[in-house]
């Protein structure tokens, strides 16, 4: 993450114990492509990384907030070609993973300004629209920011507690 990994964790500082990029114990990043098997990717990716972390227990709620989260940047916050399918090229969503010592950040990374929107609907049977109610059930807090600096876009995050090692 280099010098942005500041820039992008700030917001996650309010109302928190202080969250020190340089403190981070672990962190792992991934390109994803602007295309929907991304999701199927960032899977994959989330479960090599919780596994070399001895997190391997915590993958399904990990994972399903790291899948909502990567769908609503493809589906949301990339250009598309009219079709309702995002281009097939750049922006990319960027999907990272950070672990302190009692906690775990996924943040996604994409190219929009726009904040997310959660949608409350009464129709629990729908295919979508449910997503960031999911994130908040299985997490412990989420939020989103926009980025500073050069860098343009947002990046949605969502945040585990762990226990402590011990």
């Amino acid at each position: 993450m280099g010098t942005n990994g500041s820039t992008m964790l700030e917001p996650l500082r309010q109302g928190l114990p202080p969250l020190d990029p340089s403190a981070v114990s672990s962190a792992a990043s991934c390109a994803l492509p602007a295309r929907y098997e991304a999701v199927r990717d960032a899977r994959q990716f989330t479960r090599r990384t919780l596994d070399q972390w001895d997190l391997g227990d915590r993958f399904d709620d990990v994972c399903l907030v790291v899948s909502e989260l990567v769908t609503n940047a493809l589906r949301h916050a990339l250009p598309d070609s009219g079709t309702g399918v995002p281009q097939h090229q750049e922006p990319f969503v960027r999907l990272h993973l950070m672990r302190w010592a009692e906690r775990l950040v996924c943040a996604v990374r994409d190219p929009s300004n726009d904040g997310p929107v959660a949608r409350v609907s009464e129709d629990f049977s729908a295919e979508s629209g449910r997503g960031l109610f999911l994130v908040d059930s299985f997490s412990d807090s989420w939020g989103w920011h926009p980025l500073a600096g050069t860098l343009s876009g947002k990046v949605v995050w969502a945040l585990f507690r762990l226990r402590p090692e011990g």
